[in-house]
């Protein structure tokens, strides 16, 4: 699948329970996403997706129930250094005093990983991958299009040779034919490097474009689990309105 150091891991989730003041958040969750999968957690505000995501990267702690990355049990406690992680955040999180090329290379430079050369190409590299160029390179933050900051963000994800990616609300504030073109880049990206891809969206058009699979969460529990097909013919109600309701939106 990939002409890439990357490769995916698997993920396991067990009777995942968290709660804050005493309003239950995720209600025992258990899903098994596959290495090299993209997996899309659906559903509407306030469903429990950014707090799920929070815990897959070891942000927070469950109030009961584990975590498996490639077997290796995560949380905010346990030093997490065999698998390599990699989240793009929902507003993108470039450093606006900083170009396109030191927001990528950034990592790389912080922890002197690599020499100042070779981190010049690692980033023309990851620029690439996403369909930027080296004439992108020097530009700032706000000289460019959301649908850019977007890849700038993913590109600087993949300096790390990530096995697991994370994208939260990939598509927030891009109109649709930028969403579009996110969308086709987790999924080009997915087959070049074969990480595995979480993506966590409220957009049904993103979801049933990019998925392998579709867990559809609803007051913390998943509530519809499978392809983008079996998801549209779920007979859940609260999955069956949903849909409905964002395709007369779109």
């Amino acid at each position: 699948m990939s002409d890439s150091r990357s490769t995916g891991i698997p993920l396991k989730v067990r009777n995942l329970r968290k709660s804050y003041d005493g309003r239950v958040v995720l209600q025992s969750m258990d899903l098994d996403i596959a290495a090299g999968e993209i997996f899309v957690l659906m559903g509407p505000s306030g469903s429990g997706k950014s707090v799920f995501l929070r815990h897959l990267i070891g942000l927070e702690a469950p109030d009961s129930g584990e975590i498996l990355v490639g077997g290796e049990r995560v949380g905010p406690d346990i030093d997490q250094t065999r698998h390599r992680l990699a989240m793009v955040f929902q507003g993108g999180g470039l450093l606006n005093s900083l170009t396109v090329e030191e927001n990528v290379g950034l990592y790389l430079r912080e922890h002197r990983l690599k020499a100042s050369e070779e981190i010049n190409r690692i980033v023309l590299e990851k620029l690439a991958l996403v369909r930027l160029g080296s004439d992108d390179a020097g530009k700032y933050p706000s000289e460019l299009s959301g649908g850019m900051r977007k890849r700038v963000a993913i590109a600087r994800a993949l300096v790390i040779e990530p096995q697991l990616i994370l994208y939260d609300e990939p598509t927030s504030e891009l109109d649709p034919l930028v969403s579009l073109t996110i969308g086709r880049e987790i999924v080009n990206l997915n087959r070049r490097i074969g990480a595995t891809s979480v993506v966590v969206t409220h957009h049904v058009d993103l979801a049933m474009g990019i998925a392998d699979r579709i867990a559809f969460l609803s007051e913390g529990a998943i509530v519809a689990l499978g392809t983008p097909e079996q998801i549209r013919s779920s007979p859940v109600p609260l999955v069956h309105q949903f849909l409905n309701a964002e395709f007369k939106e779109a």
